[in-house]
C-alpha cells in the first residue's frame, strides 16, 4: 500500500477529495484499490476551516467549510443549512440540518445542491467507495501525472453507470472525475482548474463542474467552486 504524503485541505463539493496537496514524492505503482484507499484515508485525516462560493452564471452562493475528526461540514445561508459528510473506510454518510442545530436527516442523493449541477450523491464522493476499481492507464492533467481509475456504480439508484477518476500519482489528489450515464454517455465532469498556496500548503482554488446535455457531448451548464481563506 502506498503511504499518503503530507496533505492539504480543499473542497468539492465535492470537495474534500480535492482538498489534497498538489505536491509530493513519487511512489511505486499501487493497485487501483490501494489508490482509492489512500484517497479515502487522506480525506479522513484533514482539519481545516475555509470559505468559498459556488458560482453559476452570475450568481454566487457563499459557504463555509470545516473539516475535523473525519467529518466535513458545509454551511450555507439564505436559507440556513448545514450539510454533514461523515467519512470512514467503508461508506460515507451524508446528512443535513435545516436550519443548523435541528436534528440531522437523510438527504435525497439525486437532489441538486443549491440549484447547481452538483448533486448530493456527488457531494458524498460515492465514487471513491465503489467496489472492484480498475486501473486503466495514466494521463497528464495540467502538468500533473495521474492514474486513471474506472469504477462501476454498485447501486441502481445512482445517476451514473460508470465513473473515471484521475488521481495525482504524487499526492493522491483527485484532479478530474467524469461520470457516465447508464448508456455510456458522459453526464458530468469535475476538474481542478487552479491551485493556491495558503500558508505552507497547496490547495484547490478553482474547480469546474460541467453538466452535459443528455446523450450528447455538449455542455449544458457550468458550475465553478472557488476556495479562499
Amino acid at each position: 500500500m502506498i503511504r499518503p504524503s503530507t496533505q492539504a485541505k480543499v473542497l468539492l463539493v465535492l470537495c474534500s477529495a480535492f482538498l489534497q496537496p498538489l505536491t509530493g514524492s513519487a511512489q511505486p505503482e499501487p493497485s487501483a484499490g490501494e489508490i482509492l484507499q489512500t484517497a479515502r484515508i487522506t480525506q479522513m485525516s484533514q482539519e481545516a476551516k475555509l470559505n468559498g462560493y459556488l458560482r453559476l452564471n452570475k450568481e454566487r452562493i457563499p459557504f463555509t467549510l470545516e473539516l475535523a475528526g473525519g467529518v466535513i461540514r458545509y454551511r450555507f445561508e439564505d436559507p440556513a443549512q448545514e450539510i454533514q459528510l461523515r467519512l470512514d473506510e467503508t461508506e460515507p454518510v451524508l446528512r443535513e440540518s435545516t436550519p443548523p442545530g435541528s436534528p440531522l436527516k437523510e438527504v435525497n442523493e439525486s437532489d441538486r445542491l443549491r440549484g447547481t449541477a452538483i448533486t448530493y450523491e456527488d457531494l458524498a464522493l460515492q465514487f471513491l467507495y465503489w467496489p472492484r476499481p480498475k486501473l486503466i492507464g495514466d494521463d497528464n492533467i495540467r502538468t500533473r501525472s495521474t492514474w486513471v481509475i474506472e469504477v462501476q456504480a454498485p447501486r441502481t439508484k445512482s445517476q451514473y453507470g460508470v465513473a473515471r477518476l484521475w488521481i495525482d500519482k504524487a499526492s493522491g489528489a483527485l484532479m478530474r472525475i467524469e461520470g457516465f450515464d447508464k448508456n455510456g454517455q458522459i453526464a458530468k465532469r469535475f476538474e481542478v482548474i487552479s491551485g493556491q498556496k495558503i500558508g505552507e500548503q497547496w490547495m484547490l482554488k478553482t474547480m469546474r463542474v460541467e453538466e452535459f446535455e443528455l446523450g450528447t457531448s455538449r455542455v449544458a451548464s457550468r458550475t465553478y467552486l472557488e476556495i479562499r481563506e
